[in-house]
């Protein structure tokens, strides 16, 4: 096919639209050159020029973070390039300026600039005061506290840019503005920031900014005074933008991390810190980070600052990979001298510091330079879409007004010079160098540039702000969308964007925060066969409550050593686990013997639960107020597992080294202290089988201590169809079955599940095996595969004890949300720092996937696996081989993509793309129908991938591609960057309308990147609020927020702007036709007055009431039937098909106004009763009369709803224009000259006047008028349907109708058109049908009915299963797993293998502990 020919008018257009005002301000800096940092060590004489001063490329970058648009300097020249990107605000200035010449002077210049300023000036202050509250923002986190060394001889050598200046900064001297500094977290107190061995003299003496690590002595206290004159080494508190390269810091726990930091050392034993990330990437499972071996010995303020502790440290220059950092540390007096350090090491700037006392280490990157700054850009300034498309229209008025303005003066001209031959008087004197036909003919077209300004009218951009402003109060007062917990509203941040929430196609969502609560709830388990639910407590569902036993079912008063709520030995976050049966099972077992019925079942719950207790790696504290015990976990679903043990009696007591300590029921004993481990059962931890994404399970191997035969035992935790592929052939068969369908109902209901096995190892078995696990762990090749390989010899002949269900806590209402945003046709796209798993999990709860999903996956950074590009392609040759993405060769269409707008996403669904199953040769476990199920394709993508496909062009065309043909697509191990440059793929690839909502720091940068941007405040901060355009309390608000303020803004905002546009065309059409008979002189048709006021009082009234009061339907009508959001979705309410029908509209009006009244009063010699010849003002006067009743009666036409403030709307304008007329046309000339006076007894004794006031106004309405009747009685749409359908019977539940029958389809009226309205009204009937009923459909709070059964296809691998649930979060290979197996290596290389004797247990346990039992081919899980 021939290339197209290039428009370079349009590629022009293109470039100006898409100029970026921010890109002149926002100077980023590029990132420097590798760095040293020195500690306790002068910086090299290379680091000087030859001046003294330090070479630019060792200052580093100030730790003050900016996220505000504007300065003092540049407030006035940014926002005044912003505002001029409009290109009426350009046109409206050079009509002003043209005015201050004599020569075009029609009133005073001073006025005619003043709307102009009025509009920018407005627009300025609202600018402003957004930024006001985001340099608030900025200075509430540059002034956290944090503590750093601090002493009269230690100095930073380092050198650090000055800070900028900014509002408060430059307005306010130094000495006068406030130091207070905000406290890291609300929960630490700054108590003098004395250590906890202090006393009270130091208090006294010593001020509140100063901390020491040991007491102090009383000569030195006593004239300390200021912390700048303390000579001791210590720790004083800044503010976070003062943290320079180089400092050395202490944070304490539940703090956060001001930069990004090396770790020296930890309050630890093993220097090991943990820390939360979620900030990051989402993720609130902690991370393990450990301090660099040699410098542990920096625990004191007086060690960091001895000078003989000198260091320096090599780093790469700054980027925004989030998981790679690489660095040397130079120790002179270490041996090895030169250490290497990794991501291991470093704390990140936005973590929080958990479970660990304090940590000290030192800074490397601030400001700009550190990780989570690299991956958040500058403050956008956004404009709406609706703007957007009015700058095109607004340049073809303006080509009109060049081409009327040319017209006039041309035929001016021409009229001069065939005139003025023939002495024509007007043209006296018309010969000479400044009045000629040809100067006259310019003169001409700049006053005709005067005369039809209102073509393009100033008052719409005053009216678009007043009318965004009242749309910003109403959001901000919807009783609707306040949090009642708190109290808070809904906030619109940015005013000029809420017509886009009307317009949203793809929603970008955080996961964690903004879906999910943070909360992990054990809920059920499946033990023996048998469903133990958790009692509910206040936060818990109806169906829960319906769960409750009766009071017959307690719990025996001869139980009393199973805890309760009040006496539980664990405390956490996580809500305390009860279950009368269960507990009741328990108290039952406690008296049972090896004999007695219930002995299987004692065997079962015993084994169960010390698989929960046992199999992990969580830490344990003591809390010294209440003595209970806290967990430490990596994850959220080990924290709450072990818990939920404890909860029932299996408290895990800690470690110490390799043994393990367990209290159970059994060992429980109320004359013994809680803390003495003689009563505890003791393990030997012997191995740890790591859980990664590939083996999908976790084990660990123990040894009894305390039991008759000490022998070892391997239990084991994951996933379903892992498990239970490695059970004992042929036992327990029924039991599997049982648990296998317990699965699916845990899935049903959102759970995420885990199944619980474990097997006895024989002591030779185990020797054997653990030589060669031993050998694999010091291979140097293939170390990873061999481990696996070894771990899995020995995890196979299990036996099934039953499975776990667990709750990732949704936010309110989240599943019902999205349902109904996927029915109002927005795609909705997860952006995730979880692990892929758990983004599979959540959307299966959030019912982003359904029950008959097919979810394809793609992963990258597997070395074995296919590449990226390929598993794309194959992606879309067995799922999509029709779409026609792919050529026969299998390469992607050339050719530029497409706008395929998501507003095809309903159509899609009416004729979908042909399924073909391609057979592949990969195995398949779900059977013939995998990959054709009826509930479309989910798109799941990891990080890794995802930075494959960004690389390349082809790529990325080819994964937009892909994605479009899936329902959904969820992302997974994403970084903050990447989730900006996947909106940024939609918004830019489609030109689609995207909107990205999320509640952490790592959520800015997408937050930024979208068309609208939404934050939650929740309890990640207030980062993303902070920059986002609408703040919400819950995800749940949304769907209001868009369905019915976006619905309603949208249409509002294009009604009145096109109603607008054509109210100026009837004026101005007047004007144009007028011409013809007046020598086309530009001169005006009606009094000069009447043309002032046009837009000012005769006709503003209307489009006003259009944008703050129209409806296009109720709001319970929008929310019960979000199919409605497909008319804001297509762009129904502005585009240039309206605007160009509204032109005409007003062209044809004004055609019937002018000629026809024209025609009218020249047809006749007079109109006057005393003979003499009509005045022009007369039939003008009339021509204005005439034109303001069709322009807001017609704006009154167009307006769906009238209520009271309508009516007075449309009306005052007609009102007004009576009154002034009357009063007008009586200011005699003695008192002020007017052209008009005595005008009204001639116009209104006349009856032409009479006559061609309703004859104009019906002629000129009538054809919209029979065009919106035929419509809606012959065409209707579903709004209309929907308007009169609430009109007739306005109690009707649409919703539960919508739902239970054929959705929205079900109420359009049948295909008859006989009948009359009432008749109509009744063909509303609802179908019966079985194919679309949907139980999470019904109105009110539902749960998640989302079955985890669909269909997945890996294609990296090429294998096909069915996703039960599964999920458990662990940091893979972190440095705390590391250390507890290189602490397991070491024993086994120093001790031989054996079996230790064992110790005689409890009287209690002998009979059921599962360490007790001897083995036996059919013996029952205890």
């Amino acid at each position: 096919m021939a290339p197209s020919k290039r428009n370079r008018f349009l590629e022009f257009y293109t470039k100006l639209a898409s100029f970026n005002v921010e890109n002149l301000f926002v100077n980023k800096r590029k990132p420097g050159p590798p760095r040293t940092i020195f500690v306790n060590a002068d910086l090299p004489q290379d680091y000087w020029d030859n001046k003294g001063k330090a070479k630019p490329e060792h200052v580093y970058n100030t730790n003050q973070v900016i996220t505000s648009k504007y300065t003092l300097l540049t407030f006035l020249p940014r926002n005044l390039l912003e505002q001029f990107r409009r290109i009426a605000n350009v046109f409206f200035l050079l009509i002003a300026v043209l005015q201050f010449f004599g020569v075009f002077n029609t009133i005073s210049p001073g006025l005619v600039i003043l709307p102009l300023l009025i509009v920018v000036g407005i627009t300025a202050v609202k600018d402003g005061y957004e930024d006001v509250k985001r340099h608030q923002s900025d200075r509430r986190v540059n002034h956290t506290s944090v503590m750093v060394l601090s002493s009269s001889e230690w100095n930073n050598p380092n050198i650090m840019q000055p800070k900028s200046r900014t509002f408060v900064r430059g307005l306010i001297p130094k000495r006068l503005r406030p130091q207070a500094m905000k406290p890291n977290t609300a929960n630490v107190e700054r108590t003098g920031g004395v250590s906890d061995g202090s006393n009270q003299d130091q208090l006294a003496m010593f001020p509140e900014d100063v901390e020491f690590d040991e007491e102090i002595p009383e000569h030195e206290r006593r004239f300390s005074f200021h912390s700048h004159h303390v000579k001791r080494p210590h720790w004083k508190t800044i503010i976070w933008e003062d943290v320079c390269v180089g400092d050395i810091v202490k944070i304490r726990d539940n703090e956060s991390f001001p930069a990004d930091i090396l770790i020296c050392a930890t309050s630890e034993d093993e220097n090991v810190a943990f820390v939360e990330t979620k900030n990051l990437d989402g993720e609130t499972n902690l991370k393990s980070r450990t301090s660099v071996p040699e410098l542990i010995y920096m625990r004191t303020a007086a060690a960091c600052a001895n000078k003989e502790n000198a260091f320096s440290i090599e780093l790469d220059r700054p980027d925004n990979n989030m998981f790679r950092l690489n660095s040397t540390v130079n120790i002179a007096h270490a041996t090895p001298s030169r250490v290497s350090a990794d991501m291991s090491n470093i704390l990140l700037r936005g973590t929080v510091l958990r479970n660990t006392s304090w940590v000290i280490g030192v800074v490397l990157f601030t400001g700009e330079d550190t990780k989570i700054v690299q991956n958040s850009g500058g403050t956008p300034s956004k404009q709406s879409k609706v703007e957007r498309q009015m700058n095109p229209q607004v340049i073809l008025n303006l080509i009109l007004l060049a081409m009327m303005a040319t017209a006039c003066a041309i035929v001016d001209s021409v009229l001069e010079k065939r005139d003025y031959p023939g002495g024509a008087p007007w043209l006296y004197d018309d010969n000479t160098s400044g009045d000629n036909p040809s100067i006259n003919g310019l003169i001409t077209w700049a006053f005709a540039l005067i005369t039809f300004q209102n073509i393009v009218p100033i008052s719409l951009y005053i009216s678009i702000e007043a009318v965004r402003t009242c749309q910003a109060a109403f959001i901000y007062f919807d009783s609707h969308m306040v949090y009642e917990k708190t109290g808070q509203t809904t906030l619109a941040r940015s005013w000029n964007l809420s017509d886009d929430l009307g317009q949203i196609e793809y929603i970008f969502s955080d996961k964690t925060g903004t879906l999910t609560q943070n909360s992990m709830v054990f809920r059920q388990c499946s033990i023996g066969g048998q469903i133990y639910t958790g009692d509910p407590e206040d936060d818990s569902s109806p169906k829960a409550r319906e769960s409750i036993p009766s009071n017959s079912d307690s719990v025996s008063e001869d139980a009393p050593d199973l805890p309760t709520k009040e006496t539980a030995a664990a405390i956490g976050k996580q809500p305390f686990f009860h279950s009368n049966k269960l507990s009741k099972d328990i108290s039952t077992i406690l008296h049972s013997d090896s004999t007695s019925p219930n002995a299987a079942l004692a065997r079962a719950l015993n084994g169960f639960f010390t698989v929960l207790a046992l199999c992990h790696t969580v830490l344990t504290s003591v809390d010294p107020d209440t003595g209970k015990i806290e967990y430490k976990a990596q994850s959220p679903d080990e924290a709450a597992l072990v818990k939920a043990a404890a909860d029932v009696g299996y408290v895990f007591r800690g470690r110490e080294r390799e043994i393990l300590y367990l209290q159970t029921p059994f060992t429980n004993d109320k004359d013994h202290l809680a803390d003495q481990k003689d009563t505890y059962e003791k393990y030997e931890l012997l191995n740890i089988l790591e859980f990664n994404s590939t083996r999908k399970r976790m084990s660990v191997v123990l040894r009894r201590l305390d039991g008759d035969d000490g022998r070892v035992f391997l239990l084991m935790k994951g996933a379903d169809n892992v498990v239970f592929d490695r059970l004992k052939a042929g036992v327990d068969q029924p039991l599997r079955d049982q648990t296998e369908m317990h699965l699916s109902e845990f899935a049903n209901e959102g759970l995420r599940t885990l199944t619980l096995a474990y097997k006895i190892v024989s002591d030779q078995e185990y020797e054997a095996w653990s030589h060669r696990y031993h050998e694999a762990t010091v291979a140097l090749d293939n170390r990873e595969e061999k481990i696996d390989a070894v771990s899995d010899e020995l995890e196979q002949n299990l036996r099934l004890l039953g499975a776990t269900a667990i709750e990732d806590k949704l936010q309110e209402g989240v599943a019902e949300t999205i349902a109904d945003l996927k029915r109002a046709g927005i795609k909705i796209w997860v952006a995730t720092g979880d692990k892929l798993e758990t983004a599979i999990a959540i959307g299966h709860s959030t019912n982003l996937i359904g029950s008959d999903s097919n979810i394809v996956v793609i992963r990258g950074g597997h070395g074995s696996s296919r590449p990226v590009y390929g598993q794309m392609v194959g992606a879309v040759q067995e799922f999509f081989p029709e779409s026609g993405i792919l050529e026969d060769n299998g390469a992607v269409t050339p050719g530029v993509l497409h706008r395929q707008r998501s507003i095809s996403s309903l159509h899609d669904a009416q004729r979908p793309i042909p399924l073909q199953r391609v057979q592949t040769g990969i195995s398949s476990i779900v059977g013939s129908d995998n990959g054709s199920r009826p509930g479309g394709f989910i798109l799941v993508i990891d990080g890794a991938a995802l930075g494959d496909a960004f690389a390349d062009e082809n790529n990325k065309d080819l994964l937009l591609r892909l994605a479009m043909l899936c329902e959904g697509v969820i992302c997974c191990r994403v970084s903050p960057l990447q989730k900006a440059l996947v909106v940024k793929l939609v918004k830019d690839g489609l030109g689609a309308m995207t909107l990205a909502i999320g509640d952490g720091a790592n959520d800015v940068s997408m937050i930024q990147a979208a068309d609208v941007g939404v934050g939650i405040s929740g309890e990640e901060g207030l980062q993303a609020v902070n920059s986002s355009d609408y703040a919400i309390a819950q995800f749940r608000f949304l769907k209001r927020l868009l369905l019915v303020h976006g619905h309603w803004s949208y249409a509002r905002n294009g009604n009145m702007i096109l109603n607008f546009f054509y109210k100026n065309i009837v004026c101005i059409g007047v004007l144009w036709w007028f011409q013809i008979y007046d020598a086309w002189s530009s001169a005006y048709a009606f009094e000069y007055t009447y043309l002032l006021f046009w837009n000012s009082f005769w006709t503003i009234a209307p489009v006003i009431a259009i944008g703050i009061f129209d409806r296009i339907a109720d709001s319970h009508i929008l929310m019960a039937l979000p199919e409605l959001y497909r008319f804001g979705r297509e762009g129904s309410w502005f585009s240039m098909k309206w605007f160009v029908l509204y032109m005409l509209d007003g062209v044809y009006q004004s055609t019937i106004i002018y000629f026809l009244i024209n025609y009218t009063y020249s047809s006749t010699p007079t109109s006057r009763t005393d003979g003499y010849g009509q005045y022009q003002y007369e039939f003008t006067t009339t021509m204005v009369f005439s034109a303001v009743l069709v322009a807001n009666l017609f704006n009154g036409l167009n307006t769906a709803v009238w209520t009271g403030w309508v009516f007075f709307a449309v009306f005052i304008g007609i009102i007004l224009v009576w009154i002034y007329t009357a009063i007008y046309d009586l200011i005699s000339p003695g008192w002020l000259y007017t052209p008009v006076y005595g005008n009204n007894i001639f116009v209104f004794h006349s009856a032409y006047f009479w006559l061609c006031l309703p004859l104009t106004v019906c002629l000129a309405l009538a054809p919209r008028y029979i065009l919106k009747a035929y419509k809606f009685m012959f065409t209707p749409d579903d709004l209309d349907i929907m308007r009169w359908a609430n009109k007739i019977n306005p109690d009707r539940d649409y919703a539960k109708e919508a739902y239970l029958h054929n959705g929205l389809a079900a109420l359009r009226r049948s295909s008859s058109r006989n009948g009359d309205a009432e008749g109509s009204a009744s063909n509303l009937s609802l179908h019966t049908t079985d194919s679309y009923r949907r139980r999470s459909a019904l109105p009110g709070p539902q749960q998640s009915t989302a079955s985890f059964s669909a269909s997945r296809t890996d294609m990296s691998t090429g294998i096909r299963s069915v996703h039960h649930g599964f999920d458990f979060s662990a940091e893979e290979g972190g440095p705390a797993m590391r250390r507890m197996q290189s602490n397991l290596s070491e024993r086994r290389g120093d001790s031989q293998l054996g079996v230790p004797k064992a110790k005689s247990g409890s009287k209690r346990s002998r009979v059921l502990s599962l360490i007790k039992r001897k083995p036996n081919a059919h013996a029952a899980p205890t």
